[in-house]
C-alpha cells in the first residue's frame, strides 16, 4: 500500500472547526461541558473526548492590527513515535498505512505516551484509566475512504493522498505563500503523517515544536541500552549452552560435592 499523509494547508484555514466536528461525529466522542477561557477557540485543549481542535491564535499584523492564526491540533503520527516506542503493552502501535494506531483494550493507562510526545497530544481519561488520541481515522483508509476531517473541510486546507504527491504539493504551495511560509513535518521524527503548510515561521506558532524529536532518555533505553542488554542475556545463556555442551552437566556426588557426567570435579 502506498504511503500516504494528511496534508494541513493553514493558509486556508479560517477555524470553522468542521474537521473538529466531523471527528466528534464519526468517532462518536461524547460531549463534555467547557467553560469560557477568554478565547473563542472551544475546547481549549484535546481532550480524551476531542481528538481534534482548532487552536485560536492572534498575533499582531505589523501595523498595528490583528491577525488571525488558526492551526488544526492533532496526532501528528509520526514515522519514529515516541509513544510507540515506550508503550509497554503494544495498545499503541505502526499500521500499514505508517500511521500511529491505538488498541484501547490493550492499554493500561501507564500515562507513558503522555509524558513523551513532543507535541502533547495523547490526553488520560482518568475514568477509563485509558489514554486517547487520533488515528487517522483507520477504519476510514483501510476501506478507501479519506479521513472525516478531510472530507469535511470546505475550503481544501486539508487533503489526503500519496506522501509523494502531497509534499510535491506542498513545497509548490509554499513557494507561492513565499515570505515565512515553510512546510513542517517531513524532515523531523522519521517524518510525520500530518504535515502542515505554515504561512508564518514555526517559532510564531503557540504549541508546535521547532524542533520535535524523541527524548534522549527513550532513545537511549530503547534503542542502545535494551538491545545491549537483550544481547548481553543471549551471551549469558549462549555460553552456558557452550558449558554444558564442552563439560557436560553437573550431578552431585556422594559427599555434596559437584561432579560432571565425566567423572570431574
Amino acid at each position: 500500500m502506498t504511503e500516504k499523509i494528511k496534508l494541513c494547508d493553514l493558509s486556508k484555514c479560517y477555524g470553522c472547526r468542521a474537521c473538529q466536528v466531523a471527528c466528534k461525529q464519526w468517532n462518536q466522542l461524547p460531549a463534555k461541558q467547557t467553560y469560557n477561557s477568554g478565547s473563542y477557540q472551544n475546547p481549549p485543549d484535546l481532550q480524551p473526548n476531542n481528538w481534534v481542535v482548532i487552536k485560536y491564535q492572534e498575533i499582531s499584523d505589523g501595523n498595528g492590527g490583528v491577525k488571525w492564526l488558526f492551526r488544526k491540533d492533532a496526532c501528528m503520527h509520526c514515522t519514529d513515535a515516541a509513544c510507540v516506542k515506550v508503550c509497554p503493552s503494544g495498545a499503541l502501535y505502526y499500521t500499514k498505512q505508517g500511521t500511529v494506531g491505538i488498541d484501547n483494550g490493550k492499554c493500561i493507562g501507564c500515562k507513558e505516551c503522555v509524558a513523551v510526545c513532543p507535541f502533547g497530544v495523547p490526553k488520560y481519561d482518568s475514568k477509563a484509566d485509558k489514554v486517547s488520541k487520533c488515528d487517522m481515522c483507520l477504519s476510514r483508509i483501510e476501506n478507501d475512504m479519506e479521513p472525516a476531517c478531510v472530507k469535511a473541510c470546505p475550503t481544501g486546507a486539508l487533503q489526503f493522498g500519496d506522501k509523494a504527491e502531497m509534499l510535491k504539493a506542498a513545497y509548490k504551495r509554499v513557494e507561492v505563500l513565499g515570505g515565512d511560509a515553510t512546510v513542517y513535518g517531513d524532515k523531523f521524527v522519521g517524518g510525520t503523517h500530518m504535515v502542515y503548510i505554515l504561512p508564518e515561521k514555526v517559532s510564531v506558532y503557540d504549541g508546535l515544536p521547532e524542533y520535535p524529536r524523541v527524548p534522549l532518555n527513550v532513545i537511549a533505553w530503547k534503542d542502545w541500552l535494551k538491545p545491549l542488554s537483550l544481547l548481553a542475556v543471549g551471551g549469558a545463556i549462549a555460553g552456558s549452552f557452550l558449558h554444558y555442551i564442552t563439560h557436560g552437566p553437573k550431578t552431585p556426588d556422594e559427599d555434596g560435592n559437584q561432579v560432571n557426567a565425566k567423572g570431574g570435579e
